[in-house]
């Protein structure tokens, strides 16, 4: 079985915000077993590294991994890119608002360094609470079997950190697929409101959105949910993007309507094609974890840009080894910041969120890599 020490032994790292306690060379030398183990056991990836004048021998002398050739994320919409490690793993979805959806596979090890990262984060900002039970709104799908998509595995991962009292979802299963409950999720509030434990909402954002705007419409008296109550939300308002309202004006009327600060109102940023977490600080910035280095590229040349210019947003990590998914592309802008642009005491970098990019370069990047590695 193949080993991956120093890949782990970043991954496990107990400090996500805390450049200074990664050990000297680890990120480098991680990305190094991982690219290496790619190009001899991934069909094709050797093939795009060499087309791309990356020698392998020499890897070890890499220290910018913005040189390292990404693959786009929209790529995984139409190949499923495989290492020996990732034939017979668990398997998850997008969302695919586009009627594309991207598989990705994680293998044992992949996963439980994705899932550490989460837990790390949650310890983080006091989020890991085993002796405090909490009432739980998922404002995903429940459950029929074997839970594929992502988005709804991550929030199903997500109920471990605090003992569930109960379960109440915003997507029922209606035995012919699933339809948004909106009036069962209004009376989940109001219940939960009157139990007095710590209400955890997660989810798709759209769909409170909409609650809080029927509560108000059809004069639904605010409530108050409990003191540790949190609002974490995931996966966007993908097919309701026209709906969409700024994260402040949301947050602000979570806080007016439901009684959770906004404060502790958060948006994570992820997907299934890098499972690395990005999870806003109290002043809502998405900063980078150790786990992980972001570049931001020019949509014109492909250039790495420099802090607080706009651009593609480019994420490297040597988590995963079931697919060569240790640098990809995202078809979202963003601008990247220091560290030290940001009050709340972290001292990594963070960046935020434009929305999504044209897909013309992400098609003909797509395209390319299809070229290279789809015939292999």
């Amino acid at each position: 079985m193949t080993r991956f020490p120093h890949s782990d032994a970043l991954c496990a790292l107990p400090q996500p915000y805390c450049p200074d306690s990664v050990p000297p060379g680890l990120f480098n030398q991680a990305m190094t077993e991982i690219t290496r183990f790619h190009a001899s056991h991934t069909p094709g990836y050797a093939h795009w590294l060499s087309t791309h004048a990356i020698d392998i021998d020499a890897l070890d002398t890499l220290d910018d991994w913005s040189q390292l050739p990404p693959i786009f994320a929209s790529f995984f919409k139409q190949h499923v890119l495989l290492s020996p490690t990732g034939e017979d793993a668990l398997e998850l979805t997008s969302s695919g608002t586009s009627g594309q959806k991207s598989r990705m596979r994680y293998d044992t090890r992949s996963l439980a360094a994705a899932q550490h990262m989460v837990e790390r984060i949650f310890a983080q900002y006091d989020w890991i609470t085993p002796h405090a039970p909490c009432n739980y709104l998922l404002l995903s799908y429940e459950p029929e079997q074997t839970i594929t998509l992502g988005t709804s595995f991550t929030d199903q991962f997500l109920c471990r950190f605090a003992p569930v009292n109960r379960v109440v979802y915003a997507l029922r299963h209606n035995g012919d697929g699933h339809q948004f409950d909106l009036f069962g999720v209004i009376a989940a509030l109001q219940a939960f409101a009157e139990e007095g434990l710590p209400v955890r909402i997660f989810g798709f954002p759209a769909f409170l959105w909409e609650t809080l705007q029927r509560m108000r419409a059809t004069g639904v008296a605010d409530v108050r949910l409990p003191a540790g109550s949190l609002a974490f939300f995931g996966g966007g308002w993908k097919t309701r993007a026209a709906e969409e309202v700024p994260k402040q004006q949301l947050y602000a009327r979570i806080q007016q309507q439901l009684g959770i600060n906004t404060e502790d109102c958060r948006d994570g940023y992820g997907a299934v094609e890098h499972a690395v977490p990005y999870i806003e600080c109290a002043h809502h910035r998405f900063h980078v974890p150790v786990y992980s280095k972001v570049y931001v590229r020019s949509p014109q040349d492909f250039s790495v840009l420099p802090y607080g210019e706009r651009g593609l947003l480019n994420l490297v990590s040597p988590y995963i080894s079931s697919s060569p998914a240790h640098a990809v592309v995202m078809s979202d802008l963003a601008t990247l910041h220091p560290g030290t642009h940001c009050e709340c005491g972290l001292f990594s970098d963070w960046f935020e969120l434009h929305g999504r990019a044209g897909t013309g370069a992400a098609r003909s990047c797509a395209m390319a890599a299809s070229e290279l590695l789809g015939r292999h």
